[in-house]
């Protein structure tokens, strides 16, 4: 039986879907299911926002002022990180654990049968969902999450102006032919589109809004007034800025890594940070646009609203560009949520991976959370109940990193052409990870207690470096 808050936070988060018209799916206790009308989901994320580039999270110098007055209303996690990458475009596994609930390698084209995607799972419970923006997983998936849509992009990286866009496709196909060209800025494009679905939703099923923008990934390119807000030689250079990485992690050649010249320079920095910043706050703008409407359409208080980003982003740091690694900027990303239920101006520091949102949302809603889910529901956090839900995150990159973090002490592991090596960060005290600790006599009891959990994290994942 659930303790009385937990029953009382669910009646007033919505009621329940009969588990038996979702094959595959754990039947709700009677506590579990919620006696109030099911909320909306309004579901924002952002593409390779790094987690301090919000004013309200301590960020002062720039300007967001939609996402901090959700802030205000809501509970902001100080913690959640992806689980890394398998590949360099780490997005794509970044979306795919975020749909599935599923860890690293469980997900994406090894789903196990009956497995529901996020979206996919609330249509079966009877909430209309509408998906539009950057869709970084396939018509097919796109075509099992929603019953309706628009301004889909199916590409990774594209300018923001006069990139491809589908309309929706009730046959689910989406050929490349039939995608035509946008003519408005992407933060605007894809708000327009949710802003039109909020004005043209009719009850009485709840709806599911998936909002995914392609800011503030390059090229970074906002319009000129954003710009003009951030001139570079007033954006300091990060603390753990280098020239270059000190050795070879296994990807300095990548891509990423090439958007600017060895070795890298203040200025080349500053600039880059500084149109990262005004792609952020021009996206931003966009989704005070979203959440205006909400309240124009009446559902400011029966919607719950999530915001996220896919993935962090170095932009100078420790020598580097791109999300190719497992330093905390590159595996650290926003989180906060907000709406009914959900304490107004708080924060939680414990650790969240974006995988666990696809369980939250289900216990908030009354959804049964399918079996396949691997993530942790928050709701336990969110209601000051729980501390945590785990006490270490992990993460990985490709087979050459990886990385485990128990909140003070962080370990990271690289195996480069056979050669391994190890750093060791004290958090607490070393949050830009500058001073390596792993060969420090004192700290070796610590490094081979993180080496042992790295380990049985690996063993649990199905990493298929000890598989």
């Amino acid at each position: 039986m659930k303790p009385p808050a937990r029953r009382e936070f669910l009646r007033t988060l919505g009621a329940g879907a009969a588990a038996a018209a979702l094959p595959g799916l754990r039947t709700p206790s009677a506590a579990e299911e919620p006696k109030m009308p099911r909320p909306n989901i309004l579901f924002l994320l952002s593409d390779d926002q790094r987690h301090d580039t919000l004013h309200a999270l301590g960020n002062a110098l720039i300007q967001t002022p939609a996402l901090d007055a959700l802030v205000r209303r809501g509970v902001a996690f100080t913690h959640p990180y992806i689980m890394g990458g398998n590949q360099g475009a780490v997005c794509v596994p970044s979306r795919a654990m975020l749909l599935t609930g599923r860890t690293l390698w469980r997900c994406e084209r090894r789903l196990p049968e009956g497995a529901l995607l996020w979206p996919e799972a609330f249509r079966q419970a009877g909430y209309t969902t509408f998906g539009t923006g950057k869709w970084h997983n396939g018509p097919a998936w796109f075509a099992r999450c929603f019953d309706g849509g628009d301004a889909i992009f199916f590409g990774g990286m594209h300018s923001h102006l006069q990139f491809p866009v589908h309309s929706f496709d009730p046959s689910g196909k989406y050929p490349k032919a039939a995608a035509g060209t946008s003519a408005k800025f992407s933060s605007e494009l894809f708000s327009d589109a949710a802003i039109q679905f909020l004005r043209s939703h009719k009850g009485p099923k709840p709806f599911f809004l998936y909002l995914a923008y392609t800011a503030p990934h390059d090229p970074r390119m906002a319009p000129r007034k954003y710009q003009d807000m951030y001139p570079p030689d007033k954006i300091p250079v990060p603390r753990n800025f280098l020239p270059q990485h000190p050795f070879d992690n296994g990807e300095l050649k990548i891509r990423d890594e090439q958007l600017a010249p060895w070795p890298r320079t203040p200025e080349v920095i500053q600039k880059h940070i500084a149109d990262y910043y005004a792609m952020i706050t021009h996206m931003d703008e966009q989704i005070g646009r979203v959440v205006a409407a909400l309240d124009e359409t009446g559902h400011a208080n029966d919607t719950l609203v999530i915001f996220a980003g896919d993935n962090g982003l170095a932009l100078g740091q420790h020598g580097l560009m791109g999300k190719q690694s497992v330093y905390e900027h590159s595996i650290r990303v926003p989180l906060v949520l907000a709406g009914p239920g959900i304490p107004a101006g708080e924060r939680r520091d414990a650790f969240a991976y974006l995988l666990d949102l696809f369980p939250t949302a289900c216990e908030m809603a009354g959804v049964p959370t399918p079996k396949s889910v691997e993530g942790k529901s928050l709701v336990p956090i969110l209601k000051g109940e729980a501390k945590a839900v785990r006490d270490s995150v992990f993460a990985a990159y490709r087979d050459v990193q990886r990385s485990v973090s128990d909140g003070r002490f962080k370990l990271i592991a690289y195996t480069v052409r056979g050669a391994r090596r190890a750093q060791l960060f004290d958090l607490a005290n070393d949050p830009w990870e500058m001073h390596d600790l792993s060969a420090d006599p004192a700290h070796a009891p610590k490094l081979a207690e993180l080496q042992a959990r790295l380990a049985e994290w690996q063993r649990q994942t199905g990493d298929p470096l000890v598989s």
